[in-house]
């Protein structure tokens, strides 16, 4: 082989094209990694790490005020929480990830991919060539709205690498990014208004989670806009003014707009194999493209489920695919990615937080199932130790035919960690006659499992 001969070439370096790329260097396949920014991608720099990184330490103050006896000051060092985060992004220096994946076998490609033929990568002019498959793991980019005046404004990048706390920041969209951003700046002293155009924020969750949610940024000082879209932009002497439908106008030095995703499928060739830029790939189980047989995609690309975990699941199917493939090409034996289908976790890293999996009450109805839901607030002797004035919902969703979990939503003080024994009950259809058997240890939250089974008539 030559330099730019390779078995596979993968497409963006971030957790995901890392995943697929190690897996296939792994089963002896000759592999590169191309990335025209920083290895390890937008989760490493510009979202999960140094998002989460900023919310730690206010949720942390706000545990321990939660709980007389322990010495709490009254309110966060911003200095030191952002060199804590500039430490998690490695100050925005991928030399510890370049390190990594050479040592695991990858040649590490500097450039912007594009697709150039059938198994041909151009990088900025030179050609690679794959003899086994292509991936793509290009992530997604962020959905701006056409917006009249909109000029300069923050998004999730901004937003998690600011250099300093922003004096006042208007947040559009009550996603994940919305409310997570938000209550990150707002405990670290900066004035926040979130602008929601429904109801609440995460319309996608269960209600009673949103409306949580609401209650923990309202108690922060953020203030919540609900029922009201922008419908205009404008630059002030302090900022930035977002006029809304409802006549109101609101200001702040920073505009961050949260408005949702989508696939980051431009500049990358796709219309010569009958896709359209800005929209997902699709993509069978194992990850292989509609109709091109050696193309492949994992993650955000794909539009299938927009989160790290799920990316770097479905790019362990892909690698396990093409090596099994390249070693068996008789009919294939490799796990494929069913799990985004029916059991995607995902945890909302607010205070309270929101953890789920699965099928939501209104999900499973319209999926046809009959399903019987068991409602409870989160009040267990754990709950109590936890926290004084704990206030928190939990949510179960049984498929009455299987007696099998198909969704469960946690609100409250650190639920996430609960949220792993969900996800096996319902990709293990684990019944709820067997979960009785499951006994939760006390006195922890997860004694809510025993409540939850008891409400159901166990």
């Amino acid at each position: 082989m030559s330099d730019d001969d390779f078995d596979v070439i993968v497409i963006g370096g971030g957790p995901v094209g890392e995943n697929a790329a190690a897996r296939t260097a792994a089963g002896g396949l000759r592999t590169a990694l191309v990335e025209a920014e920083l290895v390890g991608g937008e989760c490493s720099y510009w979202a999960c790490m140094p998002s989460k990184a900023l919310l730690r330490p206010g949720h942390a103050l706000a545990a321990a005020r939660r709980v007389p006896g322990v010495p709490v000051g009254d309110a966060l060092d911003a200095a030191a929480v952002l060199a804590r985060r500039n430490g998690f992004t490695s100050d925005w220096d991928d030399s510890g990830q370049v390190e990594w994946a050479e040592g695991a076998g990858l040649t590490v490609v500097r450039g912007r991919g594009r697709l150039a033929g059938e198994r041909r990568v151009s990088v900025d002019g030179r050609v690679l060539t794959a003899s086994r498959a292509v991936v793509v793991c290009t992530g997604s980019v962020p959905r701006i709205p056409d917006l009249p005046g909109l000029g300069e404004y923050w998004t999730s990048r901004e937003a998690t690498a600011a250099r300093q706390v922003p004096t006042s920041l208007v947040v559009l969209g009550g996603g994940v990014v919305g409310v997570e951003m938000a209550q990150a700046w707002a405990r670290l002293g900066s004035s926040v208004t979130l602008v929601v155009s429904g109801e609440r924020p995460l319309p996608k969750f269960e209600a009673f989670a949103g409306d949580l949610v609401v209650e923990g940024l309202r108690e922060d000082g953020v203030r919540v806009v609900t029922g009201a879209r922008a419908v205009g932009v404008s630059t002030t002497d302090g900022g930035t003014a977002l006029e809304l439908s409802t006549g109101e106008t609101v200001s702040g030095a920073h505009l961050l707009v949260a408005t949702g995703r989508q696939p980051a499928t431009f500049d990358l060739g796709v219309e010569e194999f009958g896709f359209r830029a800005g929209e997902a790939l699709p993509v069978d189980d194992t990850g292989r493209v509609s109709g091109v047989d050696w193309l492949y995609a994992a993650g955000d690309v794909t539009g299938r489920a927009l989160l790290t975990h799920q990316g770097k699941y479905a790019a362990r199917a892909v690698g396990t695919a093409i090596v099994t493939g390249a070693v068996d090409p008789e009919p294939w034996t490799t796990p494929v990615a069913t799990a985004d289908h029916t059991a995607v976790p995902q945890v909302v890293f607010t205070d309270p937080e929101v953890a789920f999996v699965g099928r939501t009450e209104a999900q499973a109805r319209e999926a046809g199932l009959d399903v019987r839901v068991i409602d409870l607030d989160i009040a267990v002797a754990g709950s109590s130790l936890h926290a004084d004035g704990y206030r928190g919902k939990a949510r179960m969703v049984v498929d009455e035919r299987k007696r099998t979990l198909v969704g469960v939503t946690f609100a409250g003080p650190d639920v996430a960690e609960m949220l792993h024994a969900a996800t096996i009950a319902i990709v293990g259809e684990v019944t709820v006659d067997r979960l009785w058997h499951a006994v939760p240890a006390y006195p922890t939250i997860s004694e809510v499992w025993l409540r939850l089974l008891e409400a159901y008539g166990l």
